[in-house]
């Protein structure tokens, strides 16, 4: 296991405290959709954001340590979408 590995694995444990943060912001944005929409919302985005991460681990153990700098570019989008809906500002 290289230090892209680890970098990624780090950055992975932000984007799901990222995701669990918007989910439970309480922005007007998610309360106006119905609960089960709400659910299903959640669940989809953790489905898809574990196989983002999955993909960029075995891509990463497997000889291609470039995808930490990719995965480093999805964390910081991740984090300004985090910081526009966390702040208000959409």
């Amino acid at each position: 296991m290289g230090l892209a590995t680890v970098i990624i694995f780090l950055l992975g444990i932000a984007n799901f405290a990222l995701n669990r943060a918007v989910f439970e912001s309480g922005h007007p944005m998610f309360a106006r959709l119905p609960q089960t929409s709400r659910t299903l919302g959640r669940r989809a985005a953790l489905v898809s954001e574990f196989a983002v991460l999955f993909f960029a681990l075995l891509l990463s153990v497997e000889g291609w340590p470039v995808f930490a700098w990719a995965y480093g570019a999805y964390t910081v989008c991740n984090g300004v979408a985090a910081w526009l809906i966390l702040g208000r500002r959409l």
